[in-house]
């Protein structure tokens, strides 16, 4: 079975997924760029949110640009020129949404850290750290996603039959076996370091949470300070996001290897994929929203700043 024979429902089921996804990534983007503006107590994952926010839109509309056959036939340029635009942008929004959520674990790692701990040095350098830090991994992912322009063509456009259908509309050309085994244990390795950066972070910030906890429970506290209080909830919720990805990057990574292997993607397979991979882009930002009461906030006093005006 191929990609074409895909039920209709499977490709509204992901625009609709991706639908949601672009909602909510979109308005968690404004809202962080309204508290940027106008609360002055910014936290150090700030710039961190609203580039993984646009990053997931930006992933999102090339699902909704590879599965939708009317946006894909709006775009009134070659097949092969679409079909490599939006994998190559896909590939490399998936690499900045591993990179963001590394570099969001590990800047909320630094902030909770305790002034003995030798990553207290970092949290007044957090806002440098960050600024390096995107130019760096924009350009890795840009660099380890190039062999995608290669190897992708639109499927009407070749006549083989071992190609490898992504979508409808866009194929994999068949390529060594040298150079994809390259590709992958390149992009493996990136991937592998960067999650295991994610566990030691994570770990990292259970410890301290649960020695907080002890600490908390010794002195017959049964609740936080109000410093302490947003901290311990933005630290739940980073964990609860990396989790969540690790989790999710496995099953994904477990499923395009395999297909790699036997170049070959059936309708489930296919399905099972496109639901794994947005499905963090899509949850990510409903998680972060419904933990941050700034949000509401500030959305509560913009039409007084606007009066002010």
């Amino acid at each position: 079975m191929s990609i074409l024979d895909v039920p209709v429902a499977v490709d509204k089921y992901l625009l609709f997924q991706a639908g949601i996804g672009i909602s909510a990534n979109t308005f968690l983007l404004l809202s962080h760029i309204f508290t940027l503006l106008l609360d002055h107590r910014h936290k150090p994952t700030d710039l961190t949110i609203c580039h993984l926010a646009f990053t997931h839109i930006m992933l999102l509309l090339t699902v909704l640009f590879l599965f939708s056959a009317d946006l894909f036939e709006s775009v009134n340029v070659c097949n092969d020129f679409k079909c490599k635009v939006l994998l190559y942008t896909n590939r490399v929004m998936r690499g900045l949404s591993i990179c963001n959520t590394c570099l969001l674990s590990v800047i909320q790692a630094i902030t909770i850290s305790p002034f003995t701990s030798w990553l207290a040095q970092f949290k007044y350098k957090s806002k440098y750290f960050i600024s390096y830090c995107f130019p760096f991994i924009w350009l890795m992912c840009l660099s380890f996603s190039t062999s995608t322009l290669v190897h992708t063509v639109a499927s009407s456009n070749v006549t083989q039959t071992n190609l490898m259908a992504i979508t409808k509309y866009c194929s994999f050309f068949p390529i060594s076996h040298d150079i994809m085994a390259l590709i992958i244990t390149l992009t493996t390795c990136r991937d592998v370091f960067l999650v295991g950066v994610m566990l030691l972070s994570s770990v990292y910030m259970v410890k301290i949470l649960t020695k907080h906890q002890r600490r908390s429970q010794h002195l017959h506290s049964t609740s936080l300070s109000p410093r302490s209080s947003p901290e311990k909830r933005a630290t739940q919720t980073i964990l609860l996001l990396v989790s969540f990805f690790v989790v999710m990057y496995w099953v994904d990574f477990i499923i395009s290897s395999s297909s790699v292997i036997m170049w070959a993607y059936d309708s489930v397979i296919l399905f099972v994929q496109g639901f794994v991979v947005n499905v963090y882009a899509t949850v990510s930002p409903l998680v972060l929203i419904s933990s941050e009461k700034r949000i509401i906030n500030i959305l509560q006093n913009i039409p007084w700043k606007i009066l002010e005006f």
